[in-house]
């Protein structure tokens, strides 16, 4: 990876950056604080901070992208395939604090008053999926298919939800999942 790849990876988040903004979306936690991590899932910092559970999530994305970039982009260097993942990410940060997929969250998930990202986090989840790529790019296989299966284990039995559960619930509610992560 060459420092042109860097450029462009940020200038892409830039890009995000300035749409996010530019759709309203709060900087900062609407709280006033900055914290580096935030354990409530229902609470109103959720998607606020630096980090909190749904960030294992992002990691694994760097993890997917990574083996989408070698199984798509073979022939292109890795900092191409960075920048494409980078890209990757950035769109979906967009689309994910869209009202059509906030309001699809509220309905088919139990992100009941989920209200969207702060800037902050949707720009640190970009960085959490780039930090998965290149740890994906250094640790073998097997690790890094270890560690992604310990994250949506983990996951699933701190909060009830994954990565796994997200795209499902998003694509296909089934309301048995609903209740059981409802805690009903």
């Amino acid at each position: 990876m060459n420092r042109r790849h860097l450029l462009a990876a940020l200038a892409i988040v830039a890009l995000a950056t300035g749409v996010l903004l530019a759709m309203g979306r709060n900087t900062i936690c609407p709280c006033g604080r900055v914290d580096l991590w935030t354990g409530t899932v229902a609470g109103p910092q959720n998607s606020q901070m630096i980090a909190d559970w749904y960030t294992p999530s992002h990691v694994i994305h760097g993890f997917l992208f990574y083996l989408a970039g070698w199984l798509l982009l073979r022939r292109r260097m890795i900092g191409s395939r960075f920048v494409a993942a980078v890209a990757v990410e950035a769109g979906w940060e967009v689309l994910e604090n869209s009202p059509l997929i906030i309001d699809r969250y509220r309905e088919a998930t139990i992100a009941y008053g989920y209200l969207g990202d702060s800037v902050l986090n949707s720009v640190a989840d970009i960085g959490w999926m780039a930090f998965g790529f290149l740890l994906a790019r250094r640790l073998p296989v097997a690790a890094t298919i270890t560690l992604g299966l310990g994250f949506e284990l983990l996951t699933l039995w701190a909060i009830r939800d994954n990565l796994t559960l997200n795209v499902l619930m998003l694509v296909w509610p089934i309301a048995a999942i609903r209740h059981w992560q409802g805690g009903l």
